[in-house]
């Protein structure tokens, strides 16, 4: 089994269209006002945006994309006007990650983890 799509939902699918553009996401189908799907940089899943009518309560969505050039791509983003809530930061769990919400309050990390994202030193040994 492999991860296909991650889809997200939001009130605005054009506005939303344009905060992942700037993070780097390709639009590969636009199906306003309802759908957009996107190709990430790097592998084969891709991403999603669909169209509600009223958002989730609580906490949402948490959304991982990695980059080996994370504090450059920050960097990138900050001067192209995105706001973070959290810089970039070294975790306990060994990864690196920024963070920052989308227009619709899903919450994005940008991180690097390496080998450290599969292979953790506390992985469960088979």
């Amino acid at each position: 089994m492999n991860l296909n799509q991650i889809t997200v939902p939001s009130i605005d699918v054009a506005q939303s269209i344009s905060f992942y553009e700037k993070l780097g996401l390709r639009l590969i189908v636009k199906a306003l006002p309802h759908y957009a799907r996107f190709e990430c940089k790097e592998g084969d899943a891709t991403f999603s945006i669909h169209q509600v009518e009223e958002l989730p309560e609580g906490d949402g969505v948490y959304v991982y994309f990695e980059t080996t050039q994370l504090d450059q791509e920050v960097e990138r983003l900050i001067e192209d006007g995105v706001d973070f809530d959290q810089l970039p930061i070294d975790q306990s769990w060994l990864w690196r990650e920024a963070r920052l919400k989308d227009p619709d309050g899903n919450q994005i990390i940008l991180y690097f983890a390496g080998d450290n994202r599969k292979n953790p030193p506390w992985r469960i040994q088979e």
